[in-house]
């Protein structure tokens, strides 16, 4: 894995073991930090045949797992955990130091966001997991979505008035029940949400040398932003023809 930017001091550049890889993501010290993890074609779709898995490869999984064990929580939506479908996060040793010296619980907790609450709560991701995992809904969600919840001792998150999550919500949530590292790994609609309201302060994108055509969506997908985001490259990493790029928001001065 190389790096391509920004370049070494020295002008160097070797294997990054995944304590370097750690050490190059870590988040930032204060506040909360929503990152974004994504994975595209070369000609710009979010995955193929439905799952992500197709367009990866080693160093993207590797990148992936070295952000899920740098969070406290990894937000993912209700359509992708059913296509991908979504296990809990599993403990790393390699980690577990590091983890414990942030104050962090063993593995990331995830955390579904859903709207009808139409979720089997008998899958291991909701039965096994090493922490618990959450729903994030909003206050008008279908009582017996949240009844079944309920009964399956999953704990539900209210993050907007309406049916859905407000975007603009989900970070103080999560941030008051102690969760300020904040990952999403999508799928394309939910980031869409959190971008458009502005809220994602951070992308990391891995680009497949792989081209699949069809018609799925881009990383991102909703309406179209009235004026485009300003976001600035930090780091480019190359590995066997995959980039693995880091975006950071660049905030207005009103912000």
């Amino acid at each position: 894995m190389r790096r391509l930017f920004p370049p070494t001091a020295d002008g160097t550049d070797g294997e990054w073991d995944l304590l370097e890889l750690a050490d190059a993501y870590a988040y930032p010290a204060d506040g909360s930090w929503l990152r974004a993890n994504m994975v595209s074609s070369a000609d710009g779709a979010a995955h193929h045949g439905g799952r992500s898995k197709p367009l990866s490869g080693p160093a993207d999984m590797r990148v992936f797992g070295v952000l899920r064990a740098l969070a406290d929580v990894v937000i993912v939506g209700a359509e992708t955990v059913r296509e991908e479908r979504y296990r809990p996060a599993r403990r790393r040793e390699e980690f577990a130091e590091r983890r414990r010296a942030g104050g962090q619980t063993t593995v990331p907790a995830i955390a579904v966001v859903s709207a009808s609450l139409h979720l089997d709560f008998s899958l291991p991701l909701f039965t096994e997991p090493v922490v618990p995992t959450l729903v994030l809904t909003g206050a008008a969600a279908p009582r017996a979505g949240l009844a079944a919840a309920a009964e399956a001792g999953v704990q539900v998150v209210t993050a907007g008035e309406g049916s859905g999550v407000d975007p603009r919500r989900l970070k103080p949530e999560l941030a008051a029940r102690g969760f300020t590292r904040l990952l999403t790994e999508g799928g394309p609609r939910l980031l869409g949400q959190l971008a458009s309201a502005g809220v994602v302060d951070e992308l990391c994108l891995t680009t497949s040398p792989r081209i699949t055509v069809g018609t799925a969506p881009r990383v991102m997908s909703g309406p179209e932003s009235g004026v485009p985001q300003e976001f600035e490259l930090t780091g480019v990493l190359e590995d066997s023809g995959f980039l693995l790029s880091r975006y950071r928001r660049v905030r207005q001065s009103a912000e």
